[in-house]
């Protein structure tokens, strides 16, 4: 199943990894020849990503678990401890998108907390249970999938945009955390991705006959595929990007690149 063997003798942990950039990460570092550990609520989908992998040679288990659920993900990273003896990569990728309301005098505080739990903690537990072993180990790659969102407003809600906002910040602190061990930690911030989280939104440009304007405010005038994210995932979890860490890096067709006011490309 191995493609270019960037992987080869690699252990990664991936949330969130049913479906979306998750599900594309897991195959693709599955035919980089990375065994894998994978997470998600939805266990039937996530049933189906393992078969895939497996089903074509490569080596990965599955587990349904809460990221927001500290003992969940410390379950995770044990039974990827037991199972493979190492854990080398993790990908911390598991995230929602609703707050809860629609305006800002709509919105309470249990929504805010369910999407901070997720997009957050779960991240901030999933590193510190994985830390001390790649502290030991004096090697590791850590990559949260944040988004644009995080970076400047209008990709997303407000507790969505806080959540990445704070994701990046961790990336960045855990960083400095752990770089003295040798592990890296950085962060991917998708633009407009056509997965599951986004569904309501290309549904809805279809049925209305406004597809083509999908990314049209991206310095490349459309929107993106989770393959792409993943490849940029890939590339920081890999030897490669061996002298970058606490870093968060854009996968955004260049929506970040300029103002991108309405009214504004020509």
């Amino acid at each position: 199943m191995t493609e270019n063997g960037r992987l080869t003798g690699k252990t990664a942990i991936i949330t969130g990894a049913a479906s979306g950039i998750g599900r594309a990460t897991a195959l693709l570092f599955a035919r980089e020849g990375a065994r894998l550990a994978l997470a998600d609520w939805n266990e039937d989908a996530l049933q189906e990503v393992v078969s895939e992998i497996t089903g074509q040679g490569g080596q990965a288990l599955g587990l349904k678990i809460d990221v927001s659920q500290e003992e969940d993900v410390k379950a995770l990273v044990d039974r990827a401890l037991d199972t493979y003896g190492q854990v080398d990569i993790l990908c911390n990728n598991a995230g929602i998108g609703a707050g809860g309301g629609n305006t800002l005098e709509e919105q309470e505080g249990q929504g805010w907390l369910k999407v901070l739990s997720v997009n957050v903690l779960g991240a901030v537990y999933a590193t510190k249970h994985v830390a001390a072993h790649m502290k030991e180990r004096g090697s590791g790659s850590i990559v949260n999938t944040a988004s644009v969102a995080g970076i400047r407003s209008g990709a997303g809600g407000n507790a969505y945009s806080a959540s990445k906002a704070a994701l990046i910040n961790f990336t960045m602190t855990s960083a400095c955390d752990l770089g003295g061990f040798n592990v890296r930690v950085n962060a991917v911030c998708p633009g407009l991705i056509e997965t599951g989280m986004t569904k309501m939104v290309f549904d809805y440009a279809r049925q209305s006959g406004k597809e083509g304007k999908l990314g049209y405010r991206c310095e490349l005038r459309r929107y993106g595929h989770p393959e792409e994210v993943a490849t940029a995932i890939l590339f920081l979890a890999s030897d490669e990007a061996s002298y970058i860490t606490g870093q968060a890096l854009p996968v955004d067709g260049g929506n970040t690149a300029s103002l991108n006011l309405p009214g504004m490309k020509f």
